[in-house]
């Protein structure tokens, strides 16, 4: 009987082991077919993006190569990088006091803006891979200094998030209300201001839903909604989300201002209305799972398709911006070691 118990037992084991390898072979599987898709639909981006410079140039009767020599040597590079540089910076001190507003709200109520300083700048070098893995390192320092669940302070990420989106949405919304007769008389094309009246009104109808949503189970605090996935959800009140996009307001409308400056000094003005519709829009397709955001790209060359050099310059701007912010990451790098690991050196001296 024992023996039989024993041979049930192994025969039990081996199952759940043939299970777990199947659905990790799976996740894997699943894993590298998105990064081809994702590669390829960037591939293709960059494709469109080559098609209209080497059509640009073409009709010239110049070269590719010539053409871009052409385009960079009529940069007034100095100028572009005096309004860059500045920018950078004040994005990073904009950005870091919003975070800290949201976990100071939800997570670490004794969080100071200069600790937290650090640790941001550090993120934002991982951002370079993903944004998802920039806040995934916040996430890890609030667990390690302030004890906060994991969960938890992934859903104050998740409230951020949905700020972000909305902060966009509502800038391209009042550039469609304040300039729709001169957007009616562009030729865009394709029917571009449709889609964004559709996309701005599911997104309003959204915002009734989501609150009813969240107060309820806040209430009840049962539910799939219940989990800590969603805790700061649950406790944010519509003032916690005015307040949030309001601190983040200057980084957009800087930004605005930013890029319709260094279009100029790229050779192409574009009125600040049709930037302040547009940039949001370009930003949202930034934050598409694509490497090298390429779907931004390819929104450049849709909404401005009278300048052939949209994609060049939008690389440049993303790569430099990037850059920039991985820069002052490192100059916080050390200082954020100190205030990750405080804990341990702790520890160790006792």
């Amino acid at each position: 009987m024992s023996v039989y118990r024993s041979k049930k037992g192994s025969n039990m084991g081996s199952v759940k082991k043939d299970s777990i390898d199947s659905q990790s072979y799976l996740k894997k599987n699943r894993a590298l077919f998105f990064k081809a898709i994702t590669w390829t639909v960037a591939i293709f981006c960059f494709y469109l993006a080559y098609s209209k410079i080497q059509v640009s140039a073409e009709s010239r009767e110049i070269s590719v190569l010539e053409f871009l020599s052409r385009f960079f040597g009529n940069v007034d590079w100095a100028n572009w990088l005096l309004i860059m540089i500045p920018y950078s910076m004040f994005f990073f001190l904009v950005d870091t006091h919003a975070a800290w507003r949201a976990i100071k709200w939800f997570n670490a109520p004794e969080l100071t803006y200069r600790s937290i300083m650090p640790i941001r700048a550090s993120a934002l070098i991982l951002s370079i891979v993903s944004e998802q893995v920039g806040k995934g390192a916040m996430s890890l320092y609030l667990l390690r200094r302030y004890k906060v669940p994991g969960w938890e302070a992934v859903s104050t990420m998740i409230f951020l998030g949905i700020c972000e989106i909305y902060q966009l949405l509502i800038f391209s919304s009042l550039g469609v209300i304040f300039y729709y007769e001169f957007l009616l008389e562009a030729d865009w094309g394709f029917p571009i201001i449709r889609i964004l009246i559709s996309i701005f009104v599911f997104a309003a109808l959204y915002v009734p839903v989501h609150f009813f949503i969240f107060n309820r189970i806040s209430k009840k605090g049962s539910g799939f909604f219940g989990i800590s996935l969603f805790s700061s959800l649950r406790k944010a009140d519509v003032h916690h989300y005015l307040l949030l996009l309001l601190f983040k307001a200057p980084n957009l409308l800087g930004a605005v201002l930013v890029y319709s400056l260094a279009l100029s000094l790229f050779g192409f003005d574009v009125a600040f209305a049709k930037m302040l519709m547009f940039l949001p829009l370009i930003f949202l397709a930034a934050a598409l799972p694509l490497p090298f955001h390429a779907g931004a790209l390819v929104i450049w060359m849709l909404l401005f398709p009278e300048f052939p050099e949209v994609s060049i310059f939008s690389l440049i701007m993303h790569t430099f911006f990037l850059s920039m912010n991985a820069l002052i990451g490192l100059c916080f790098l050390p200082f954020a070691n100190k205030e990750l690991f405080a804990n341990e050196k702790k520890v160790k001296s006792l």
